[in-house]
């Protein structure tokens, strides 16, 4: 085989693993401790990526009673506020989990994006709260869901009416999605790669066009 030949093959077949197999990130899991926002905030789309509703932040010795709801973490936690807090991700989760207090039993649900309910997970009590709980409960309880199909939204259920937990540390991750969306930075690659091995063909062809 030739210097050229070689060069086009081994050029062509890097383009083919490139467009074939996409390179896809291992996304480190983000922590969201809610710190540093105001007591009181109704947080909308203050985060990148996600947008809550129904949810209020509450701070450790003004609207919160960190006797019975003690952040994880911090001083700050976010509330159910008029009803079930909802988040909603923009690019889908493989993993969404976060640490509850509560002193209503919770229900944790998981929807992909065309609504569809992926599967649920509930507290182990009714009440944890950190003095008047359950016995056997103890407050910041771990509830996490995990589906490789992908989380596009997540709904905690207390009281209909809201104020029935406080949730802190939440952590989700979009690594191992089975079906992730293509990344603008991985579609211009295997565009890039493409038109590399065109542009590759027509030298090769021209080059034997001119020794004939």
């Amino acid at each position: 085989m030739g210097l050229g030949r070689l060069f086009s093959f081994a050029s062509s077949l890097t383009c083919l693993l490139f467009v074939t197999f996409p390179l896809t990130g291992v996304a480190s899991p983000t922590t969201i401790d809610f710190e540093g926002l105001t007591d009181g905030t109704l947080i909308t789309t203050q985060y990148s990526g996600l947008t809550f509703s129904n949810a209020q932040i509450l701070t450790a010795g003004l609207s919160l009673n960190e006797f019975e709801l003690p952040p994880h973490s911090g001083v700050n936690v976010v509330s159910d506020y008029t009803g079930p807090l909802t988040i909603v991700f923009a690019t889908p989760v493989s993993s969404v989990s976060g640490y509850f207090t509560y002193d209503e039993a919770l229900t944790l649900t998981a929807y992909d994006s065309s609504a569809n309910v992926l599967g649920s997970v509930a507290s182990a009590f009714s009440n944890n709260l950190a003095l008047s709980g359950l016995a056997g409960s103890s407050p910041n309880e771990l509830l996490q869901l995990s589906f490789s199909s992908g989380i596009s939204e997540l709904v905690i259920a207390g009281d209909p009416n809201g104020g029935s937990f406080a949730l802190d540390d939440l952590t989700y991750s979009t690594g191992g999605v089975t079906n992730p969306t293509p990344e603008p930075g991985t579609m211009g690659l295997a565009a890039a790669c493409f038109s590399l091995c065109v542009l590759v063909w027509r030298i090769n062809t021209q080059a034997r066009r001119n020794r004939s």
